[in-house]
């Protein structure tokens, strides 16, 4: 079976183990570059040895952090032919991901998200911007929702995360009144959460981060701003609070602790008080 042909049935099986849309289209990059590489040869043609100069060649080109996702991808499609019976052996089991240093995730001081909320024009924006900091919400998870999905009783809505992993988040008080004021404003009849302006029609990932750039460029913040960042802005905004990191790790949705424990280094002022409390 060729390399091509492996990858449909492939997609076929993911598709059905719920991976998302956006995974598979960057894993149809990796496979593109892969079959650049080698040519569109049999499945079975692939040796450690061949697998690890590709990785070697292109790792002088490559970020660490993208030189895993390539691993990460080859790891998956070999181990899904192995487990398929497509070949007898795994070629890259024995292979490992480079060490990636420890990167403190980007967030917004307090000064910032002001700026960002004085900068919304809209109701719209309003609605928008309160909703992506005071749930924290990936981009991904707010683009799919639906206003009947909206429990403003309690304040909370059912959201799918990666592998489609279902979990409740929770907005504030501000958030809930722009929400309502942008919903009574609507006129068409789309069941999106949020709309395009023209018409009306369920926003993409990219317009919605159209959107939060020209708030920005609005807000005269002087840095890159991106949606991700209000996700942090939230955890970090948690952490200084005091929340336990259990609980934000559940709240943000991440499968394993060690993703949401990076956001203790963020929280210099709670540190700051704990040490001056226990020393």
């Amino acid at each position: 079976m060729i390399v091509s042909e492996a990858w449909q049935l492939y997609k076929a099986d993911k598709q059905i183990q719920g991976y998302s849309s956006q995974t598979l289209k960057a894993y149809s990059v990796q496979l593109s570059l892969l079959i650049n590489f080698f040519g569109d040869v049999n499945i079975t043609d692939f040796t450690t040895e061949s697998i690890k100069l590709y990785l070697g060649k292109v790792a002088t080109e490559l970020k660490a952090s993208s030189l895993c996702h390539r691993i990460r991808f080859i790891k998956s499609l070999f181990k899904w032919a192995l487990d398929e019976n497509y070949v007898t052996t795994n070629p890259v089991a024995s292979i490992k991901e480079p060490k990636l240093d420890s990167r403190i995730p980007k967030f917004l001081t307090e000064e910032e998200i002001e700026l960002l909320r004085e900068a919304c024009d809209t109701t719209f924006e309003k609605a928008l911007f309160e909703f992506m900091y005071s749930t924290g919400c990936r981009i991904g998870e707010v683009v799919s929702l639906d206003r009947h999905s909206i429990n403003f009783s309690e304040q909370s809505v059912i959201v799918f995360g990666k592998g489609k992993k279902e979990r409740e988040v929770y907005f504030n008080t501000r958030c809930s009144i722009w929400l309502k004021r942008y919903l009574e404003e609507r006129k068409d009849d789309q069941q999106a959460l949020f709309v395009t302006i023209r018409a009306p029609h369920r926003m993409s990932i990219a317009q919605m981060r159209y959107v939060i750039k020209q708030i920005s460029l609005r807000a005269g913040i002087n840095k890159c701003i991106h949606p991700h960042q209000l996700r942090h802005s939230y955890a970090t905004t948690l952490i200084n609070n005091g929340a336990p990191l259990e609980v934000i790790q559940n709240l943000l949705g991440h499968e394993k602790s060690e993703t949401t424990r990076v956001y203790a280094y963020l929280s210099g002022q709670l540190r700051r008080e704990l040490y001056k409390k226990f020393f």
